[in-house]
């Protein structure tokens, strides 16, 4: 299944490799099917003859391989690896917090800079990094850290009301989905994926506009709030994808490094659901 998202559009994301639940297995020793228990406690290595009445006894009456031990994406695994990630991006944040002047930014737009490119890197990259992905948290960990803390120091309590909102919105999409509310159809996809496109095409024409000194007003203002609150419906709409993926890609029997990859996806909507909240609250209390 191949999916809108980018994080899991690439070729190879989320899919059974060889041997999952019998698709795409080669005979070995024990039968024309391989072996059942290829990769469970209960493997019989090839060459050493039939299994014995006591082995039979204890395969049969043993438990059945879970996917510990056969090497597949569980959802403890993208919560404990999303976690993680999350874990990095928030100390990373701390240290530009506690040690970088407020006003200074320089730090903030190199690391934000340098956190696009290996994002870019990670997305388009055939297998999964875990080291990349935590490179990528840390980077954008510290520009958010840095530009929180100057928002913060003119908009005292900023920074705990787009952290609430941010959570909100998350709490808010999961029991959606989990309860049937939102249905990832590809209707659906197709519909966010265009007003995506159109948004962030949108954001750059006015970001050009503002490099030649006009201002389209799309950040401030009633027009500037009408923006904010559709970033932050594009960034449920990302949630949904990754809600979806994750699903699909435990059901199919992905491999358990690919819950790296579901980290990574659930990081971008949630790092895009915060800035554009941090944005749609400094515009709500730009007359305070």
């Amino acid at each position: 299944m191949r999916s809108s998202n980018p994080v899991f559009a690439r070729e190879g994301s989320f899919t059974r490799e060889p041997g999952y639940a019998g698709f795409g297995t080669t005979a070995q020793a024990g039968g024309p099917y391989g072996n059942p228990y290829a990769g469970t406690p209960y493997a019989q290595p090839q060459g050493q003859g039939p299994l014995t009445d006591e082995q039979l006894y204890q395969m049969y009456n043993g438990p059945s391989a879970g996917p510990a031990a056969t090497g597949r994406m569980t959802l403890d695994d993208v919560v404990a690896r999303t976690a993680m990630t999350l874990l990095t991006l928030v100390a990373a944040g701390a240290v530009a917090w506690f040690t970088l002047p407020f006003e200074n930014f320089g730090f903030a737009i190199g690391a934000s800079l340098v956190a696009m490119v290996v994002g870019l890197v990670v997305s388009f990259k055939r297998s999964v990094s875990p080291p990349l992905i935590l490179l990528y948290a840390a980077l954008e960990g510290f520009a958010l850290g840095a530009v929180t803390h100057a928002l913060n120091t003119m908009l005292n309590g900023i920074a705990i009301q787009a952290v609430l909102g941010t959570a909100a919105v998350f709490g808010t999409m999961l029991f959606a989905y989990k309860s049937g509310r939102i249905r990832v159809t590809p209707r659906y996809t197709r519909i966010g994926i265009a007003v995506a496109m159109g948004f962030v095409l949108l954001m750059l024409i006015n970001v050009i506009a503002m490099a030649f000194g006009a201002d389209m007003g799309l950040r401030s203002g009633p027009l500037g709030v009408v923006v904010g609150l559709i970033g932050i419906g594009l960034g449920a709409f990302f949630l949904s994808l990754d809600f979806a993926e994750i699903e699909t890609a435990i059901a199919q029997g992905a491999p358990q490094r690919e819950s790296w990859r579901a980290a990574f996806g659930l990081t971008l909507s949630l790092v895009w659901i915060y800035v554009e909240m941090l944005r749609l609250i400094a515009i709500l209390r730009g007359d305070d």
